[in-house]
């Protein structure tokens, strides 16, 4: 089965299989119709960058049926808004949107400085393994990934913890998410360094691109 993904600007991605889409942490850093067309939409944790209830709501009101799957500090800002669209999920959790197969991966955000309290962050494996979203967080889920969404460039992390996580999860390929922060003049030396140190195929879509997988 074919499974097509598009790379919205910064973290949100769009995955479309047998006429359905499933649009992945919709925030204030991606378009504004990043998640217009969305049936169903997920996303890890509040921070802006990730959640956007303008992107939201204008997704729900483009399509009535559509519905938000997320954790309990995003659904308790937005679920009054959306009575009965807006699923609550944590770790360990399992269930079906938009005709795809969702496992929920992960509790905390990375650490960004001692001093700044850890939020809750959730990951998303999407089809048993197909995709993986991490959100904020270099969650390794037990379970075998194929495509990795990479994020590659944030406050709370190095490089170096980048390449250990490619190793670590070992997916097939993996593609830049979280790139927003990463001027363009930077690029090939992470291109560089992720891809002869990972031990896996290293990808980049520009906002709007997209693959099939």
């Amino acid at each position: 089965m074919t499974l097509k993904l598009t790379k919205k600007s910064h973290a949100c991605v769009r995955l479309e299989k047998d006429g359905q889409t499933l649009v992945l942490d919709p925030g204030g850093f991606s378009e504004e119709d990043a998640a217009v067309g969305a049936d169903a939409i997920l996303v890890t944790h509040e921070h802006p960058d990730h959640f956007n209830e303008e992107r939201l709501r204008a997704a729900l009101e483009a399509n009535p049926a559509a519905e938000i799957w997320t954790l309990k500090s995003v659904a308790e800002k937005i679920s009054t808004a959306f009575p009965g669209r807006v699923h609550t999920v944590g770790h360990g959790d399992t269930f079906t949107a938009a005709g795809f197969d969702v496992q929920v991966h992960g509790e905390l955000h990375a650490v960004i400085h001692p001093d700044i309290p850890r939020i809750t962050n959730v990951g998303y494996l999407v089809d048993g393994g197909s995709v993986f979203h991490p959100g904020d967080a270099l969650t390794v889920p037990d379970h075998a990934v194929e495509t990795l969404m990479l994020p590659v460039m944030a406050p709370w992390s190095k490089i170096s913890e980048v390449i250990d996580y490619v190793r670590e999860v070992k997916p097939q390929r993996a593609y830049d998410i979280h790139d927003a922060l990463l001027a363009d003049l930077a690029r090939p030396i992470y291109d560089n360094q992720i891809g002869t140190l990972g031990g896996t195929e290293h990808l980049r879509l520009a906002p709007g691109e997209a693959a099939l997988l």
